[in-house]
């Protein structure tokens, strides 16, 4: 099971999840472990000068790709507690 473990969070890492924010102006890039690898920023948001504007959509979408990071690896983790033979379901 160990092995399996390292095996899914090796695919983890090469799997990306993209969250956007401020319809698409602002989009954060995570791999599958929440590591945050990209962020690209519309040059429109910054050409407004709203800087507090512009904090509060990188924080947004952020989070929300690190949100669904979190999901995927919760989905692997879940599928390969589902094949062993426990006798109560293991907390995720």
């Amino acid at each position: 099971m160990q092995f399996r473990l390292s095996e899914i969070q090796s695919q983890l890492a090469q799997q990306t999840v993209t969250a956007s924010a401020g319809g698409g102006m602002v989009q954060a890039t995570a791999d599958g472990r929440g590591r945050i690898r990209a962020i690209r920023i519309d040059p429109q948001a910054v050409a407004q000068g709203d800087i507090e504007m512009l904090e509060d959509l990188v924080l947004a979408a952020v989070s929300q790709a690190q949100q669904r990071a979190a999901e995927l690896y919760q989905a692997e983790v879940k599928k390969l507690a589902s094949g062993l033979p426990f006798p109560f379901q293991l907390p995720l």
